[in-house]
C-alpha cells in the first residue's frame, strides 16, 4: 500500500533524525578514539624511555660481565701457578 504525502513526510523526517543521531554517535566515537590515540602515544613515549634505560643497564651488565671474565681468567692463572709449585 502506498504512503500518503503526510506519511512520506513523517517517514522522511524520522529517517533524517535517525541519520543525525548516527552522525552524532560517530562524532563521539571519533573523539573517544582521538583520546585513546593520545593515551597510546603517551604510553609509547614512556615505553621508549624504559627501553632506553634497559639498554643502558644491559650495557653496564655487559661491562660487568667482561670484568668478571677478566677476574676469572686471573683466578685461573693464579690457581694454575699455585698448583705448579712444589
Amino acid at each position: 500500500m502506498a504512503m500518503t504525502p503526510t506519511q512520506a513526510d513523517l517517514r522522511m523526517e524520522q529517517n533524517t533524525n535517525d541519520i543525525s543521531a548516527i552522525y552524532e554517535l560517530l562524532e563521539e566515537m571519533n573523539a573517544r578514539l582521538a583520546g585513546h590515540d593520545l593515551q597510546l602515544g603517551s604510553i609509547g613515549v614512556r615505553l621508549d624511555g624504559i627501553d632506553g634505560r634497559l639498554d643502558g643497564l644491559d650495557g653496564r651488565l655487559d661491562g660487568i660481565d667482561g670484568r668478571l671474565d677478566g677476574l676469572s681468567s686471573q683466578m685461573t692463572e693464579v690457581l694454575s701457578l699455585l698448583k705448579s709449585r712444589p
